[in-house]
């Protein structure tokens, strides 16, 4: 199936920080791209907002509530069995505590430490455009990928 008749499935991701360091999540080995790092978030349910389905999907997935503080360029990226809309915000925990619902595990890194991950693409990309924005220096994710 070409990519252009694909239907494009919109989803959010939320790049959790705190203290200086960054939330990521290791997809499951029953998920596609498995044991590839991300951002945790979600599909957006119909009728739903960016906004209300990110902080669903992280209350679910992680059990927390999150403060949208930011939002970054959304990035369409296609597989061979989708593409999807990925819709990235910056976010903070409003309260709770962290915990893996949905994922293998989820862990906190600093910016150098998220370079040595093996990052699903569309998230990799997003990455990017994090430290850019934050002036990060780009050897810190890998750079020149």
């Amino acid at each position: 199936m070409n990519s252009i008749t694909k239907e494009l499935t919109q989803v959010t991701c939320a790049i959790i920080v705190d203290e200086g360091k960054i939330l990521a999540a290791l997809r499951q080995r029953q998920m596609s791209q498995n044991w590839k790092w991300e951002f945790p978030g979600g599909k957006i349910d119909e009728g739903e907002s960016h906004e209300d389905c990110i902080r669903r999907e992280i209350k679910e997935e992680l059990n927390i509530h999150i403060s949208i503080t930011g939002k970054l360029t959304p990035i369409i990226h296609c597989c061979p069995e989708k593409s999807i809309e990925l819709i990235p915000f910056i976010c903070s925990i409003e309260k709770g505590k962290v915990n893996a619902v949905d994922h293998e595990k989820v862990c906190w890194f600093t910016p150098t430490e998220l370079k040595s991950l093996n990052w699903a693409e569309a998230d990799f990309n997003v990455m990017q455009e994090f430290f850019q924005k934050h002036k990060v220096d780009r050897s810190t994710i890998g750079g020149g990928v």
